[in-house]
């Protein structure tokens, strides 16, 4: 099931079919809000940076037909995770993680308790 779906069929002189595909060209290099005017209104869209195109041309019964689509989500899909909100407590609990030097604390220990072991 479609969520919704304009059509407009007429018939067009060359220059306005150029018109057209202009202004559809315009609102696509701006991105962002674009409105379109059309014969009946104005049409007004979300354009996205990343789209999805298919051009399709095919020939039957003496007519050429030239098909353009261009498809993109109606939500823009996320690049990056979103970033959670720090939550603020009263009381900072602390935090049992482990000393960023464990090892290096521990070669001291071992170094040094084998020197305290040793007779000159």
């Amino acid at each position: 099931m479609t969520d919704l779906k304009f059509e407009q069929k007429r018939s067009l002189s060359r220059l306005e079919a150029a018109d057209q595909l202009t202004a559809l060209a315009t609102a696509l290099r701006e991105g962002g809000d674009a409105e379109l005017e059309l014969s009946s209104g104005t049409l007004s869209l979300r354009i996205p940076d990343d789209l999805h195109s298919e051009m399709e041309v095919e020939l039957d019964n003496g007519e050429i037909e030239l098909e353009i689509e261009l498809k993109w989500p109606t939500t823009p899909k996320r690049t990056t995770p979103p970033v959670k909100a720090a939550r603020k407590s009263p009381s900072p609990s602390p935090s049992p993680s482990k000393p960023k030097n464990t090892k290096r604390s521990a070669t001291k220990k071992s170094a040094t308790k084998k020197s305290a072991t040793k007779k000159p």
